[in-house]
């Protein structure tokens, strides 16, 4: 199988994909053409069919399709421009081959995460964390999740290397600043983003649900984890209030998304985490996307607004 992460601008494809986005459009001159977003687990490319009458069978979003075609560049981008398509058969191939994961041990950081889990000292902290995380049924779908539809951790298992890597960042917090409410910290950061298992669709779908558009992961969160407090006798209102303080403003910025803006310092050192991971994960995954296109600069990234490169090797001019 030829992966998407080796394909380069001139390549003549005939291969498997996943058809994860089908749009019907039109050109300027009115001729209605399809542009698709065909995935495998390396990646995904913008691929358009020109010519829909000749060699196209039918197909819908979310089929595996066996396209040919040749793959070109536009505006810098690699795209695939197909010339013939029709479904892919049963036994052509397989579907772990199409779903992205992280390249960590999931068990292992798991296992790691119910570490920071155990030693919370404050009771009523430790029985969310307990509610949430040693429910099998919600530890399962959590290990398996990605953290989001495409900007950062888009892949299986995401959601989980995100959330380690936030809570960690935070348990450095706590040593740099003594002044952090440690369990408080540690509880905003395992539970920030625990509202995205219902926000985004399993895989291979991996896309917002009605509820997730409708509310979004903060907002779902903060409620999963009241209705987590409402079960737990005595649960400090103060604390309570903290807690979901932290979840609501962890985007830190209205315009991000955040209901609030950070009121406490641990919400403040949850967004700079949370912040953090995200926009390190995002230029790696930009680095890894753009090294396709050759060159020592990478070319213009909109979402850090500069043209980017990968650091020099050791020894190098």
């Amino acid at each position: 199988m030829r992966y998407i992460h080796e394909l380069r601008e001139g390549v003549t494809v005939s291969e498997v994909y996943l058809c994860k986005q089908k749009n019907v459009a039109k050109t300027k001159a009115g001729k209605t053409y399809y542009s698709l977003v065909l995935q495998d687990k390396t990646g995904i490319i913008d691929t358009k069919i020109w010519e829909l009458n000749n060699g196209i069978d039918n197909f819908e979003q979310m089929d595996y399709v066996r396209v040919e075609g040749s793959v070109t560049s536009f505006q810098g981008n690699l795209q695939l421009n197909v010339r013939r398509l029709r479904r892919a058969k049963e036994g052509e191939y397989l579907p772990q081959d199409y779903i992205p994961c992280t390249t960590g041990d999931i068990d292992a950081m798991f296992k790691e995460l119910i570490g920071f889990v155990n030693r919370i000292q404050n009771i009523y902290l430790r029985q969310i964390l307990v509610a949430f995380f040693g429910d099998r049924e919600f530890a399962q779908k959590f290990k398996e999740h990605s953290a989001a539809k495409r900007v950062h951790h888009g892949f299986m298992g995401g959601l989980l290397e995100h959330t380690l890597n936030v809570t960690k960042l935070c348990n450095f917090y706590c040593e740099q600043y003594p002044v952090l409410n440690k369990d408080l910290l540690i509880t905003s950061a395992l539970c920030h983003d625990i509202g995205k298992i219902n926000e985004l669709s399993v895989f291979p779908e991996n896309d917002y649900t009605d509820e997730g558009q409708l509310i979004g992961h903060i907002v779902m969160g903060t409620m999963m984890v009241e209705e987590k407090i409402k079960n737990i006798q005595g649960f400090p209102v103060k604390l309570g209030n903290e807690l979901k303080h932290c979840i609501l403003a962890h985007h830190g910025e209205l315009e991000y998304g955040s209901p609030k803006k950070p009121a406490l310092i641990e919400a403040l050192a949850l967004n700079f985490a949370d912040n953090t991971d995200a926009k390190m994960e995002s230029f790696l995954e930009a680095l890894a996307e753009e090294s396709r296109s050759g060159g020592e600069w990478k070319g213009y990234n909109k979402l850090f607004e500069s043209n980017i490169r990968a650091t020099s090797t050791p020894g190098t001019k």
